[in-house]
């Protein structure tokens, strides 16, 4: 009977389990070329930052108002973006009707002046007739 420490897979044979063996301690050796010292390092500054992380949710989660503000000053942040961004957009388009309504199509031509027209009118706050 073998060792427990070694148990084959089903389908595999011993020769293959060597081969993967050798491929796992090819890879422990590449990795013990690197000085214990820099990993150690690295390892301790992964751990840092993810207490820091932690700590400042903590914080913020102890301090609910801070937390409201932030969050009212994102929910402000967004609206203002999205009115602007609209507004771009819908500047855009009207500058593209415009254009599309000045080539004078047949049929696409009258609609889009009428759109024109709505949109300037509201634009100078007057009514449509």
């Amino acid at each position: 009977m073998r060792d427990a420490g070694k148990q084959l897979e089903v389908g595999k044979s011993d020769t293959s389990n060597r081969d993967v063996n050798r491929s796992v301690k090819a890879k422990d050796e590449s990795y013990a070329t690197v000085p214990n010292y820099l990993q150690e390092q690295v390892q301790a500054l992964i751990d840092g930052l993810k207490y820091k992380e932690i700590a400042e949710y903590v914080q913020l989660m102890n301090r609910p108002f801070k937390l409201i503000w932030n969050n009212l000053l994102s929910g402000v942040a967004r609206g203002v973006g999205i009115a602007l961004g609209f507004t771009v957009f819908l500047v855009t388009s009207l500058y593209v009707l415009r254009a599309l309504g000045a080539l004078n199509l047949p049929i696409v031509g009258d609609y889009i002046a009428d759109i024109v027209k709505v949109v300037q009118a509201q634009l100078e706050g007057r009514t449509i007739r």
